[in-house]
């Protein structure tokens, strides 16, 4: 088979496309035809090397959907033909937080394509457990793109902050992946939505989807905006997947008792935290990562009925992998980049 792979870490122009050797599905295995991938920014940092396996060549890749090939003789609930899409996150299922159903709290996870081979090739093999039914009538481009940003944004937004319907919540970089999921699912609760973007395109996408209200953070403090049309109140729930960049406007932002929720730190890790404006204005700060079993079924089930859409800004031969990471570290667009094995074009 063919597939994306590098041999060392670096940038993008260490990827390639060629030959890999075709995988054998174990016992609780599945083979996948993958029909379509997805980029997330895990891709990137796992690229240059921030975690990412020991072990070269590394195909990388969270996201992907595609029909089973073949199946292990173990395996339950899946058989050939089944359209099926990945559901990255790998978990032990025995620890505390498994037995409980949480299962990205596992004390062993991990993720598909950071800390074991990805899935953008054009075959693939993975437990049963890290697959998900897709419907046949949703396309493979979609179902590619959805399952990681989704899981994530319903987690954080759901089974993190618990937003309730009249609430407000401020979504930053809502162009990207999470970001635009998060609208999509606040405006769902029936949330008063705020969404930050850098260019009038991405804010005009952000309306569409739900936002209520949107600011262009390279022309104004987006802290500023907020509590300007809050009159000096702020918003309920803050979703920051950027870190350092943006945590202190994204506190400033926040009304007395509200939360602020992150997945991720594209924009640096290191934060400084107030503890006198934290107890005074009893803030909570919320970590989430990926989704549990129970969240990545709730939000799918949206986005195979057509509630949710998940918005693809290119579609490239997996060959063309080195634009495509470009796209994504150059936040060109609105939405996810997908990637198809040359064969299927």
């Amino acid at each position: 088979m063919n597939g994306i792979f590098y041999e060392e870490h670096g940038d993008t122009d260490v990827l390639q496309y060629g030959e890999l050797p075709d995988p054998e599905p174990g016992r609780s295995e599945v083979l996948v035809d993958v029909k379509a991938g997805a980029l997330n920014h895990l891709d990137i940092w796992t690229r240059k090397g921030m975690p990412s396996p020991g072990e070269f060549p590394h195909i990388p890749g969270s996201d992907a959907a595609g029909v089973v090939a073949a199946v292990g003789e173990g395996v339950t609930r899946f058989e050939t033909g089944d359209h099926v899409a990945v559901a990255s996150g790998s978990y032990c299922g025995e620890c505390e937080h498994c037995r409980a159903g949480e299962h990205s709290q596992c004390v062993e996870y991990t993720i598909i394509g950071e800390h074991s081979t990805g899935v953008h090739s054009e075959q693939t093999t993975l437990p049963e457990e890290n697959l998900v039914h897709v419907p046949d009538h949703v396309d493979f481009e979609t179902a590619a793109a959805a399952p990681l940003v989704f899981q994530t944004a319903w987690r954080m937004l759901h089974s993190r902050a618990e937003i309730e319907a009249g609430e407000s919540v401020l979504v930053l970089g809502a162009s990207g992946g999470v970001g635009h999921a998060a609208v999509q699912i606040a405006d769902h609760a029936g949330c008063e939505v705020f969404a930050t973007g850098s260019t009038a395109a991405k804010l005009d996408a952000a309306r569409e989807l739900g936002a209520d209200h949107v600011v262009n953070y390279e022309e104004e403090p987006f802290d500023e905006f907020v509590n300007e049309r809050t009159d000096g109140r702020g918003v309920d729930v803050v979703v920051d997947h950027i870190g350092g960049a943006t945590w202190d406007a994204s506190m400033s932002s926040l009304a007395k008792a509200g939360r602020i929720v992150t997945c991720g730190a594209t924009g640096g890790p290191k934060v400084e935290v107030n503890v006198a404006d934290l107890f005074w204005q009893q803030y909570d700060i919320l970590g989430s990562t990926m989704g549990a079993n129970a969240d990545i079924d709730a939000v799918l089930e949206l986005v195979w009925d057509g509630t949710f859409e998940p918005q693809i800004r290119d579609v490239l031969p997996m060959s063309e992998a080195a634009r495509a990471h470009e796209m994504l570290e150059a936040r060109e667009g609105f939405g996810k980049v997908v990637v198809v094995p040359d064969s299927e074009l």
